[in-house]
């Protein structure tokens, strides 16, 4: 008896299993079974941002399976190149004794000090250029694979949109600020601010 209605119920599972997974044509299981298979047939837009970016000098990199534009950053510096200034050792640059010191002004508040320098980031060798951890030589227009070292989060949701901001249009083609357009390398930390506020004094003031 017990051993029937056992399989009694084991029955009754597998049809009610079978009938909820019977569904009309355009119902899903989920979001995500939806989002892939209302955009398998998916052909763009015509919507285009290029008027709106074609005045900015941008470069197109590819990171991982995203490619789109970032704004270009070298022609930026106009006066001296880095290595104009930077022909002997950072100490001796250093000391206050000599004239070329346009940088000591700089406070590094971005990690311990024990753990973050200027030489972790800019090349010692190659003053025009970054380096990584491993002393991999980065080009300045690419500074965002220097932050991407410590904050790979950042450099993911970066990659895919979903981090920093894009610039005139999201209408293809994307262009995005790097992080050093939103971020002082030097101190990235945003401080803390309070949403505005509907200040209704001043309305009644108004009135």
């Amino acid at each position: 008896m017990v051993k029937t209605m056992k399989l009694i119920g084991i029955s009754f599972l597998i049809t009610l299993a079978v009938i909820s997974c019977k569904h009309n044509e355009g119902d899903y299981h989920g979001i995500h079974e939806r989002i892939t298979k209302e955009s398998e047939n998916f052909k763009g837009t015509t919507i285009s941002s290029d008027a709106y970016i074609n005045e900015i000098k941008t470069i197109e990199i590819t990171e991982g399976d995203h490619t789109f534009l970032i704004p270009e950053r070298k022609s930026q510096i106009k006066s001296y190149a880095c290595s104009d200034c930077h022909t002997v050792s950072l100490s001796e640059l250093k000391d206050r004794k000599n004239i070329k010191k346009a940088h000591w002004d700089i406070n590094l508040n971005h990690a311990n000090e024990k753990i973050m320098n200027c030489a972790t980031c800019h090349n010692g060798s190659a003053m025009d250029h970054l380096k990584s951890l491993t002393n991999t030589k980065i080009d300045f227009n690419k500074s965002y694979v220097v932050c991407s070292q410590c904050h790979t989060k950042q450099f993911k949701d970066w990659k895919g949109g979903a981090h920093g901001k894009r610039i005139a249009s999201w209408a293809p083609p994307r262009l995005s600020n790097t992080c050093v357009n939103c971020h002082n390398p030097h101190d990235p930390h945003f401080e803390t601010k309070f949403p505005d506020r509907f200040n209704t004094q001043y309305e009644k003031e108004r009135k």
